[in-house]
């Protein structure tokens, strides 16, 4: 069979095509209004995700579109520079990351340590699932991370105090219980997305109820997306533009590199081609910042869904887009009856998944320096921004891998007569310098000694400290032979 001189796609690419759509359409509007943009912007990104990079080769089966883990950067860059200007840094973003993966370096995303990974996830998620319990309420959230996980705890007097508010909350409170409740129930209703049947859900009581709920705004494709113009591009010489590119390029990159390991395990079709598809997404985010949309990376729950669905090839996700576009030309009031608190709700849910709760426990057992690196991250995350707590991670990951990579040993062995033996092995750098003066300075002065440095590796700083100590002993230290000279 054929479909306008084509080869139609497979059956099964087909069905799965029409779950993942099923399942991006309430995440495509939920990370938007999260994000503080038009609702519209999301399906934006969603259908680039699917039409742009659904054709583009790298991965076969991972999906893209806007993502929770993206929200709160999206979130600040539009209230440090405007929405005008995101368009640009989502522009900047994905030439950076198509010049990352033409230089062959999409690989190494995967050398990311993964406890800043997912500690910036697990400060995403804090912030993700405190802001949007305010907007389940149909409250306004403070502005700060830290502040908004500091007002929950008045957040229960707020709604009490609001007319509207408890039957908000109440809409939002039963969304997220229906999405945790959604993998107890049985297969064959749980063939239904559990995002979308919460928030179909959601509206059906709204409806009913008639009840003083906010709805999702909605002016039509066309109106939201909004083209670079002189004013979006003037963001080019503002201070801090170049690491809030940095900023996204990290974490969408991330993002979806991580996820594509991960999408590989779960099936054993053609494995992905890393640099391919840091171009794709760089492809992708350059379409969208065009556009003035959201950015874009390819992330688990799609991507999962995708799989599972029994997709075989790139069809499916080039379909889904097209099942979004028609949806949001075709059907726009649709989405005008989607309640806010509910979208929330399925966001809070999202935060929830980045964050590693079974996987800390045996972190912190078997890997004490990598948690503490994880939970450093996540901290600066929530009461700095996401840029600062992604430097925070990496120095931390880089001072602990030069702290472990300078294992050194010094030993000293003294018989009570004849000369004191010295022996120095392992790597000694100047993070180890205090241990090693410390031995070499406990050896009496007054007896010979015999230095030994055949099993050791010195950098600059201790090569130094050694040849100073061995003038100030003179004639009375000697090295065994064989031994290379500290000089």
């Amino acid at each position: 069979m054929r479909i306008f001189g084509l080869p139609a796609p497979p059956r099964a690419d087909l069905t799965a095509s029409l779950v993942v759509f099923l399942v991006a359409l309430p995440l495509c509007v939920g990370v938007a209004v999260a994000s503080g943009v038009p609702a519209e912007l999301g399906l934006v990104t969603g259908i680039v995700g699917g039409l742009v990079v659904g054709v583009l080769p790298g991965s076969t089966l991972q999906v893209s579109g806007p993502t929770a883990g993206l929200a709160v950067l999206v979130a600040e860059a539009v209230g440090t520079y405007g929405l005008p200007a995101l368009g640009t840094i989502v522009l900047a973003t994905g030439l950076v990351q198509a010049a990352l993966g033409v230089a062959r370096l999409g690989r190494w995303f995967r050398a990311t340590s993964v406890a800043v990974v997912e500690g910036t996830l697990t400060g995403i998620g804090l912030i993700i699932i405190a802001g949007q319990a305010y907007a389940m309420a149909g409250l306004t959230a403070p502005t700060s991370g830290w502040d908004k996980i500091r007002g929950l705890a008045v957040l229960p007097a707020r709604i009490a105090a609001s007319p509207t508010a408890p039957a908000t909350f109440a809409v939002g409170a039963g969304t997220l219980l229906l999405l945790l409740a959604w993998r107890h129930l049985p297969s064959r209703i749980r063939s239904v997305p559990g995002p979308l049947a919460a928030v179909a859900a959601g509206t059906l009581a709204t409806r009913i109820g008639d009840l003083p709920v906010a709805r999702i705004e909605i002016r039509g494709l066309l109106d939201a997306v909004q083209p670079l113009g002189g004013g979006s591009i003037a963001v080019l010489g503002a201070t801090g533009f170049a690491g809030t590119v940095v900023a996204f390029t990290l974490i969408a990159s991330a993002e979806s590199l991580f996820s594509a390991a991960a999408v590989d395990r779960l099936h054993n079709g053609p494995r992905t081609d890393y640099d391919r598809e840091l171009i794709a997404q760089g492809a992708g985010n350059a379409v969208c910042g065009l556009l003035g949309a959201l950015p874009m990376a390819a992330v688990i729950v799609r991507s999962a869904a995708n799989v599972q669905a029994g997709a075989r090839t790139r069809a499916s996700r080039v379909m889904h887009g097209a099942w979004l576009l028609l949806f949001a030309a075709l059907l726009p009031a649709v989405l005008a009856q989607l309640p806010v608190a509910a979208l929330a709700a399925v966001l809070v849910h999202s935060g929830g998944k980045l964050m590693p709760v079974g996987f800390l426990p045996g972190l912190w057992r078997e890997h004490r320096g990598e948690a503490v690196i994880l939970m450093s991250t996540a901290g600066t995350v929530v009461l700095f921004s996401l840029f600062e707590g992604v430097l925070a991670g990496l120095l931390l990951a880089i001072t602990k891998t030069a702290w472990q990579s300078s294992m050194l040993s010094v030993v000293t062995h003294d018989t009570g007569s004849g000369p004191v033996r010295v022996r120095v092995a392992g790597t000694a750098t100047f993070l180890r310098l205090p241990v090693l003066l410390d031995a070499l300075e406990a050896v009496p002065a007054d007896r010979p000694v015999l230095l030994d440095l055949t099993a050791s590796r010195l950098d600059h700083a201790c090569r130094s400290a050694v040849t100073g100590w061995m003038e100030q002993h003179g004639n009375r230290c000697e090295q065994p032979p064989g031994t290379p000279s500290p000089a």
